[in-house]
């Protein structure tokens, strides 16, 4: 039958979309592989090593995509290999998703265009209750690279630009997945609308370290952690998504300096490029 194969990375965030459904995202190099391969029967079969992936989204997501008429005779099995640990805040749900929803376009659906794909996933968030805002702003990073500035309640990005080479993402991932409620950034919404103007105006470091100042207060990190980045040369640092991962930007030969404010806590670290890379599939 058919066969194709999707390549999607990950993000990291720079303003937290929940209080104000407005949010901004960088793409980073940690990547997702989705391989969709079709034949002859009916059902939806996914293999992955990782146990909490969410196969509720991963179905919906391949709903939106395939025509009913063409699952009814197709069996569509899908195996996913994914560089980005899931549940940390580093967008894994977003990558997932929209690799999936490309590699089953490619099969079914070549004329989609990028906005239908990344809506899929989007959609398929919000209805398996694997995201609050359908996390258009993370959709956006993991799919297109770079920074990207959107307005989730209006599915539209709203400033978007490469990423600079140079730099590097220093991902601190705790061995504790304990995080605080989400819900209760509201409480700093104007903070969150201060953030995001920045980031639209390309203020894109100063706005992720006032975000990461505000999330870190909220969710159960410590915001010290942030002073202590910046203080060692990190240009933005930020809780990312809602936690627990803490990101720094910083240039690549100050990479040292930076892991070692994380060398007291407990868990591991991750030093990842900044991804320009759009979304690419291919059939096999």
């Amino acid at each position: 039958m058919a066969k194709a194969v999707a390549t999607v990375h990950g993000a990291v965030s720079l303003v937290n979309a929940i209080a104000t459904q407005k949010g901004a995202t960088l793409g980073i190099d940690l990547k997702v592989e989705a391989a969709v391969e079709t034949s002859h029967g009916k059902g939806i079969t996914i293999r992955s090593e990782n146990k909490s992936l969410s196969s509720r989204l991963i179905s919906k997501t391949v709903e939106k995509i395939i025509p009913k008429t063409d699952l009814e005779k197709n069996r569509v099995a899908i195996t996913l290999n994914s560089e980005i640990p899931t549940g940390y805040g580093l967008k894994s749900s977003s990558a997932i998703s929209s690799a999936v929803a490309l590699a089953c376009a490619k099969i079914f659906k070549p004329r989609v265009t990028d906005q239908q794909i990344l809506l899929a996933g989007v959609d398929a968030s919000i209805e398996s209750k694997v995201s609050i805002t359908g996390a258009y702003d993370d959709a956006c990073s993991c799919y297109y690279g770079g920074f990207n500035v959107t307005d989730n309640a209006t599915k539209k990005r709203v400033q978007y630009g490469r990423g600079p080479a140079d730099l590097v993402a220093v991902i601190f991932v705790p061995r504790k997945r304990k995080r605080g409620n989400p819900k209760n950034l509201k409480a700093l919404s104007s903070v969150f609308d201060s953030a995001w103007d920045l980031a639209r105006r390309q203020k894109y470091w100063e706005a992720m370290t006032i975000n990461g100042l505000a999330t870190a207060s909220i969710l159960n990190s410590d915001p010290k952690i942030i002073t202590t980045l910046i203080a060692r040369g990190a240009s933005g640092a930020s809780v990312s998504g809602n936690g627990p991962s803490i990101a720094a930007i910083t240039k690549r030969d100050n990479k040292a300096s930076i892991k070692k404010a994380f060398s007291h806590l407990e868990g591991r670290i991750i030093v990842s490029k900044i991804s320009n890379k759009k979304a690419d599939a291919h059939e096999l």
